[in-house]
Parts: structure tokens; C-alpha cells; sequence
């Protein structure tokens, strides 16, 4: 037989709602540990007195009763798991598993037996129901009538709250009143608080970050109380699940973390974590409302009825030994910046992340504690803002998902190593350990293999870049814009329909101007700034541009996103759908590539057959009228700028730079723009005006 005995998902009955967990057997204890808030409840086998086995509604518990007078009870069990159960408490606990049947009559009439921890009603010596008395809040009496109140359970969508017991109006053995000897019974069981008595100590005006202000902390045996200007907590040591020491990034201050569950409440906010700020240069000098026989007897030196220190000391030392909790505080992880913890984000509120030796904690608003068991993986995500961070993220087994962003990139090495050598499940561990150590792990590169949403939209740009190059018949584009390159088009433009005379005269022109250029240019440049980019015309017959793999598939999944998400923006449907497609799979992404591929080549057919139709010519002349007008127009700018240069050299006498040559070319180009100009008059009055030189150049040439 195994020396072990272990079971999963085994149900422990909490104030009203099943809590899972594993239960194992040993020779030594009998161990349960729940699931949800990692509490372990140690059985030593030697107390073992009782073993029952029942049936249930969730199929075949367990009930252990110990000689100190607890009782257990755990539910989740098989049919098949009794004789192996069974023989294991025979071999090594000496303890017989009995079977015991429930009632279900469904009498409302019976007995009630206070059974340690448990009052249990019984109808014909077979128990009907059983009632955790450390669930009760309150006890009221009646006119033999009896009201239990049962503290509210927050996880319930329905909770029991009360139950009323009849009790017949006979006194019993020694004349005491039967109600009054049933109540006593439930409250020297139950989970009342009574604030009798003097508490150990008081800690004045201590400053708590939630809930927030300053209270006095009275310390009672058994409970913890806590007095405000406005509200008042009263939180029993049983609700205390771990105790945090916390130091603060600056190295001057602490945090005491006490983990509660469950939470206390103020209306309807609860508060699982009960967080204290301390100074650590503030000191203090406690004495116990003690005598030193008491506190020796009680604490077993860990306290002593005279104490000084610091303040965070002293209310972490009374806590431990009054909770008889360990103390939990950072292990041995340093960041960057030499500090044991991490600043990060939180929804909207900034904070400190603290790496434990077994888990995470995050504080303060809200505070966060995470368990290595209960995570399922992390993820180390590039920030959504900016490249000097990026995001912790940590998914837990149940499906929740935190996101801690951000952290600092520094930070980034300490933190991976720290979650490598705790053997946490990376979600992206190929990539980030192949650029661990690198400096520039946060840039846009298109060989990150997660980022596929921006290898989609630049082949998407490639394509649509192609589309515009084939649409452009010309090879030319009216959006460029370079004004050292403007006068050489001019002049061929220019030149490619004028006279051999108008050329001749156009070289004459840019000889005497070169040294005018750098004014010239400056000129041009000012004039043309302004000027808006001309919006090309488009052609309705064009055929369309192919989409991307990218394009495709989300206007399939369009749809189906905003059923899944009602209420959803366009832009959040765009970040939902970046998500998703980086998570699609390499076979699902490569059926989406060759829908593209085929949509490229129905593409480039269609286009072809549109430009053999003669498709885009008309677009083409009207593009080139238009920058056939304004390259003239410059021309003629510059034109009337040479004709003033050859007024200012008559008038200053300066006809040593005029050879024949140079004259005799003037004059022929002065004619020839004559009859150019009568010409483009006979047949179109616009042109007339943008072609024929001005009345100072014909002057000049005279």
C-alpha cells in the first residue's frame, strides 16, 4: 500500500460556498490545502478520534472529529474511493472509516446536539442538517423561540442568513432556562466579537493607505480593532490569512500587509488587505496591560510586557505572536535600481510590484497577491505607449488576467531571470530569450516574429505603392516638390516645342542669370511653399487594389468580433483584431496569404486589360495640361526677370558684355516670340496671356 494518499478537487464547506482544494493522507498528518486562498489545514494523525463516511450532495464526504474537539469535513469523494480509503485508516491511523447514513424525511421536528464546533439537528438519531457554529454572527432570544444569524458571504449569490429554533417551554435538570442554556451554547462557539475586557496594547493614530486614514489600533486576545474618526473594523484573528513587511523604494518608509479573508466591510466595498505605512525613523515604547507571569506564559518570549523599537517593528512583533502567522517579506530579488521591488501600473493607479520567494504582491490600490501555484504563465508584452517600457503580464489558472505596465525597460533582465529561476511558464520565452541582453529589444524590427500586424500593413503599403507607380502612365508624379530640379524641367519642357532660335535665346537667358541664381532660387522657393498638394484625379473604371492577408480575414471576422463583444468601438475592434491575428496560427495565416496572392494576380490581369482599353490616358492629359500651364507661367517669370537685367545694363552703359552674337540672337528671339504669341492668340485667349512675353522684353530687344 502507498504511504501516501492524495485527492484532487475535494470541496471544503466555507459559510456557505465550496472552496476546492487537495486533500492528502500521510502516516504523520492528514493535509488540506485550498485552492483558492492557499491555506493549509494540518490534521496531527495522533489527535484523530473519528472517521465517517457519508453521502452528500456532492457525491461521498468525509467527516474526521479530533481529540481537541475540531471537526472536518471535506466532500468530492467517489463510491470507488471508500474501501481504498478505508483500509488505509485501518493500516496506519487505527481509525475505523464507519458509514453514516443522512436523514432525509425532511421532519422539522428533532433534536439538537452541540457537537464541539457543530450544532447538529438529528431526527431519529440520524442527523438531518449540521451547523458550523464559527458561522454564526449573532444569537437573539424569544418567547422560547431562538434566532441564529449567519455571517453575509459575499462570493453567494444567495446566502443563508437566519434560522429559528422552537424550544418547548420545559426547564431542564438544574432549573435553568432552556433558551437561555441553548444560547449559551452557540455563543461559547460562535464568531461574535465581544469587546469585554482591556486590550493587550494600544498603537495611536496609525496612518492605513486602505481603508484610508488614520485609526488607533486596539489589541485584543482575540480580535483586532480598529477605531476611526468615522468608521470602526473589528476583524477576528481567524480571518487573518498572511502577514506582509514590506520595505518602501525609497528605503524610508514600510508597509504592513495583512492579508484577510474574509474581507471587512463598509457598505458595499470590501477591503481583503488592511495595509499600514510606517515611518522608519519613528520609535515607540510598549508596555503590555500584562503581568510578566501572563505574557511569559501566554507568548512564550516572544513578547515581553516591556518593548521598544521601531514602530513597524513592534506592530509586526505583536502581530505575529497574537495571529501566530509567519511574517512574509521579500526574498532575495534586487531591480535595477538595487531595490526589492518593481515601480509599475496598475489599471490606473501607479504602485510598487514586489517579487516573493512564492508569489507576487502589488500595493496599493488595489492590492494584488498572486501565488506561483495559482499562475499559469506570464507574459512579457512591448509597451503600448512608448519603447522606454513594456507590461508584466500574469494569467492564473482560473482565467484572470493582470497586467502590470509600465515597468521600466532596465528592469526588464532582473525580472526574467527572476521568472525563469521560479520556473514560470513564459508565453513568449523563444523570442525573449533570444533578445535578453539586447539594448534594442523594444524597437520596430520586421523580424519580430510576434509583431505580424506590422509585417501585413507594409506589405499592404508595398502594395498599394506598386498600384500608384501604374496608374502614373507618365512615370511622373505632381506631388514631388524639389526646387533645385524645377528650372531644368522648365526648360526642356519648354524647349521641346519651340523654335531652334527660342532655344538659342533661352541659353543666352540662363547665361546672364547664373549669377542671380542663389536670389533666384530663394524666390521660387517662397512663392511655391504655400501651395497645397494637388489631389490626383481618380478614375471610377480603375479596377480596385487587392487587399492584404491581413484585410482579408478581417473583414471575414468583422462580424463575429462585434457579437462577441457587444457595444464595441471601431478602434477597438482594430486593437481586438491586431490581438487575434497575431494569435492565429502559421497554417490558418498561410490560407489568408494565398487568398492575397490571388487577389494580387486578379489584380495585375484586370490592369492590364484597363490600360490596353486605353484606361488612365484621360487622367494623364489633364495632369499634364495643368502642369503644362504652371511650368509656363515660371517660364514666363523668369523671361520678364531677364528682360529687367538687360534694362539695367543699358542704363549703366555696360555694352562691353554685348557681342554680336549675343544680339543678334535677342533680336531673333524677341521675333520669334512675337509670332508665337499671335499665333497661340488665334486659337486660344488663355494661352495668349500665359505665352506671350511681356511688353518689357520686347523694349529691351528693340
Amino acid at each position: 500500500m502507498n504511504d501516501i494518499l492524495e485527492f484532487n478537487e475535494i470541496y471544503q464547506e466555507a459559510k456557505g460556498t465550496w472552496n476546492d482544494g487537495r486533500l492528502r493522507f500521510s502516516k504523520q498528518t492528514v493535509v488540506y490545502k485550498n485552492s483558492k486562498t492557499g491555506k493549509l489545514d494540518s490534521i496531527p494523525v495522533p489527535e484523530l478520534t473519528q472517521a465517517q463516511w457519508r453521502r452528500v450532495c456532492l457525491g461521498h464526504g468525509i467527516k474526521l472529529c479530533t481529540s481537541t474537539g475540531n471537526i472536518y469535513k471535506y466532500d468530492g469523494f467517489k463510491d470507488t474511493d471508500l474501501e481504498k480509503i478505508s483500509e488505509y485508516f485501518k493500516a496506519n491511523y487505527k481509525v475505523e472509516l464507519i458509514e453514516k447514513d443522512m436523514c432525509v424525511k425532511g421532519w422539522n421536528w428533532g433534536t439538537a446536539k452541540f457537537n464541539g464546533p457543530l450544532l447538529s439537528f438529528e431526527v431519529n438519531d440520524s442527523p438531518a442538517f449540521e451547523i458550523p457554529l464559527a458561522s454564526v454572527s449573532q444569537c437573539a432570544t424569544g418567547k422560547n423561540e431562538v434566532t441564529v444569524e449567519f455571517h453575509q458571504n459575499d462570493d453567494t449569490e444567495v446566502s443563508l442568513m437566519e434560522v429559528r429554533f422552537y424550544v418547548p417551554p420545559t426547564t431542564g435538570d438544574e432549573g435553568s432556562d432552556p433558551v437561555e442554556a441553548f444560547v449559551q451554547n452557540i455563543l461559547s462557539k460562535a464568531d461574535v466579537i465581544q469587546a469585554t475586557g482591556d486590550a493587550v496594547c494600544i498603537f495611536r493614530e496609525l496612518q492605513c493607505l486602505t481603508p484610508r486614514g488614520r485609526y488607533d489600533i486596539r489589541i485584543y486576545p482575540t480580535f483586532l480593532h480598529l477605531h476611526g474618526k468615522t468608521f470602526d473594523y473589528k476583524i477576528p484573528y481567524t480571518t487573518v490569512l498572511r502577514l506582509f513587511l514590506l520595505p518602501h523604494k525609497d528605503q524610508r518608509q514600510m508597509f504592513f500587509v495583512i492579508s484577510l479573508d474574509p474581507p471587512i466591510k463598509q457598505g458595499q466595498t470590501r477591503y481583503h488587505f488592511l495595509i499600514l505605512l510606517f515611518s522608519k525613523e519613528e520609535d515607540i515604547s510598549l508596555t503590555l496591560n500584562m503581568n510578566e507571569d501572563e505574557v511569559e506564559r501566554r507568548f512564550e518570549g516572544k513578547l515581553h510586557k516591556n518593548m521598544s523599537g521601531s514602530l513597524y517593528e513592534m506592530v509586526s512583533r505583536v502581530m505575529k505572536a497574537l495571529v501566530n502567522r509567519k511574517i512574509t517579506v521579500p526574498g532575495n530579488f534586487q531591480g535595477h535600481s538595487g531595490a526589492q521591488c518593481i515601480t509599475c501600473s496598475y489599471k490606473a493607479s501607479s504602485g510598487l510590484l514586489y517579487p516573493l520567494e512564492r508569489g507576487f504582491i502589488y500595493v496599493h490600490k488595489p492590492p494584488v497577491h498572486l501565488r506561483f501555484e495559482e499562475i499559469s504563465c506570464v507574459n512579457f508584452a512591448r509597451g503600448t505607449t512608448t519603447t522606454r517600457s513594456f507590461d508584466f503580464e500574469i494569467e492564473t489558472k482560473q482565467g484572470n488576467q493582470y497586467t502590470f505596465s509600465s515597468i521600466e525597460r532596465e528592469e526588464y533582465g532582473k525580472l526574467f531571470d527572476f521568472v525563469n529561476a521560479k520556473k514560470l511558464s513564459i508565453k513568449n520565452r523563444g523570442f525573449k530569450e533570444g533578445m535578453k541582453g539586447n539594448d534594442n529589444m523594444y524597437s520596430d524590427s520586421d523580424d519580430d516574429q510576434h509583431d505580424a500586424y506590422l509585417e501585413r500593413m507594409k506589405e499592404e503599403g508595398k502594395i498599394r505603392e506598386e498600384a500608384n507607380d501604374s496608374d502614373d502612365s507618365e512615370g511622373e508624379s505632381d506631388e514631388s516638390f524639389n526646387p533645385g530640379e524645377e528650372d531644368d524641367e522648365i526648360a526642356e519642357e519648354y524647349d521641346s516645342k519651340a523654335s531652334a532660335s527660342e532655344s538659342s535665346a533661352d541659353d543666352g537667358d540662363s547665361d546672364g542669370d547664373r549669377k542671380k541664381k542663389p536670389a533666384k532660387k530663394a524666390k521660387f522657393v517662397k512663392e511655391r511653399k504655400p501651395r497645397k498638394k494637388e489631389k490626383k484625379a481618380k478614375d471610377s473604371s480603375a479596377p480596385k487594389r487587392p487587399m492584404s492577408a491581413y484585410m482579408l480575414w478581417l473583414n471575414s471576422s468583422r462580424d463575429r468580433i462585434k457579437s462577441e463583444n457587444p457595444g464595441i468601438s471601431v478602434t477597438e475592434i482594430s486593437k481586438k483584431a491586431g490581438e487575434m491575428w497575431k494569435q492565429l496560427g502559421k497554417e490558418k495565416k498561410e490560407e489568408w496569404d494565398v487568398k492575397a496572392e490571388e487577389a494580387k494576380k486578379e489584380y495585375d490581369r484586370a490592369m492590364r486589360e484597363y490600360k490596353e482599353r486605353g484606361g488612365g490616358s484621360s487622367v494623364s492629359s489633364k495632369k499634364e495640361r495643368k502642369k503644362k500651364g504652371g511650368k509656363n507661367e515660371e517660364k514666363k517669370k523668369r523671361k520678364s526677370g531677364g528682360g529687367r537685367e538687360k534694362e539695367k545694363e543699358r542704363a549703366t552703359g555696360n555694352d562691353s558684355f554685348k557681342s554680336r552674337e549675343f544680339i543678334s540672337s535677342e533680336e531673333s528671339s524677341s521675333e520669334s516670340d512675337k509670332g508665337k504669341g499671335r499665333k497661340r492668340k488665334g486659337s486660344d485667349d488663355e494661352e495668349e496671356v500665359v505665352s506671350t512675353p511681356p511688353s518689357s522684353e520686347e523694349s529691351g530687344s528693340d
